[in-house]
């Protein structure tokens, strides 16, 4: 049995792994669950990830389809998709106490535009929320090299005690209060590596790929602005940080997605096998920019070439042609 306050990972996948075993690194008792229990078992007995190849569970994790194991977790670190986040929180209400749920998905809920800690304090309210994000792929942090992310919850004080839990020799964590800004930047950034990679995948070369990030930041600080995100967690690791290594790396699935858009594939032929967040969150992104007046030409872009309505070569003409102003 695992000792009482272990740190809990609910999700099993890529991200969830890697989340697991830095939490072991950082000298922490960890459950990891995952709802397929087949899967489960077949983890806790091989050791061995079948989303992360090469990589071994940790010894003092336990991986777990039982739901109930994650009760005697201190923080329970929600590593599901962000569209499968409200389905994991309502399983996580039925939890006794009161471990805080950080959230560590990068999106915006397609239907109700709703943040990831607005989900988490919806379907379980009374436990404290938090968010976790920042320029970190998986494959990096499964295999304990460097990286820092952000740690975001109202309670200042709660995320440095979190920060200080989940510290480890290759995983640095800054704190903040600043969740909306947090979360903004690893939504965001997953739309516009979309657009970095059809231009990639396109041929268009290194000059207009170093454009797309510079205009797509401030696509990204405009719409932050307008929901009351702070200049300084969108110039760090949670907005700029993670916007150049999304757009920046076929490691990325949104920038690998756009790739094979750029080169011509379908959606349908581009999504399959991957989960890329930023295709599912585009269309809540825009909404909600046009709800608040911010121009997103690059992110309205994507929406386009995503519901068809836009091809790639119509997409740069779009672009292209936007009158000309001045550089905000």
């Amino acid at each position: 049995m695992r000792r009482q306050g272990a740190v809990g990972v609910a999700g099993a996948g890529a991200w969830g792994t890697a989340l697991a075993n830095a939490a072991a690194a950082a000298g922490q008792d960890v459950v990891l669950w995952g709802r397929d229990a087949e899967r489960m078992r077949a983890f806790e007995a091989t050791r061995l990830s079948s989303k992360l190849p090469g990589v071994r569970l940790a010894a003092a994790t336990t991986a777990t389809a039982d739901l109930e194991e994650l009760a005697r977790c201190a923080v329970i670190l929600v590593a599901t998709p962000a569209q499968a986040t409200r389905d994991a929180a309502r399983k996580l209400a039925a939890l006794p106490g009161a471990a805080p749920l950080v959230s560590c998905a990068k999106g915006i809920e397609r239907v109700t535009h709703a943040f990831m800690t607005e989900i988490l304090r919806q379907e379980a309210p009374g436990r404290p929320v938090a968010i976790l994000s920042g320029p970190s792929f998986a494959a990096d942090v499964a295999a304990g090299l460097p990286t820092a992310v952000t740690l975001a919850c109202a309670d200042e004080g709660l995320a440095e005690s979190l920060c200080r839990l989940l510290h480890g020799p290759n995983l640095r964590l800054y704190h903040s209060s600043d969740v909306r800004g947090v979360e903004i930047g690893g939504a965001a950034k997953n739309v516009l590596g979309i657009a970095c990679g059809v231009a990639a995948g396109r041929g268009l070369g290194a000059s207009a790929g170093a454009a797309l990030v510079a205009r797509g930041f401030a696509e990204l600080r405009r719409f932050g602005d307008a929901l009351g995100a702070r200049s300084v967690t969108l110039m760090g690791l949670a907005g700029l940080g993670d916007l150049v290594l999304t757009c920046s790396s076929a490691q990325s699935r949104n920038f690998s997605f756009g790739m094979a858009l750029g080169r011509g594939e379908s959606v349908t032929e581009a999504s399959e096998g991957r989960l890329a967040e930023g295709a599912f969150t585009a269309s809540a992104l825009t909404e909600m920019a046009r709800t608040h007046g911010v121009d997103m030409p690059i992110a309205n872009c994507v929406e386009a070439l995503l519901d068809g309505s836009l091809d790639v070569a119509g997409a740069v003409g779009a672009l292209l042609g936007r009158p000309q102003r001045g550089e905000e």
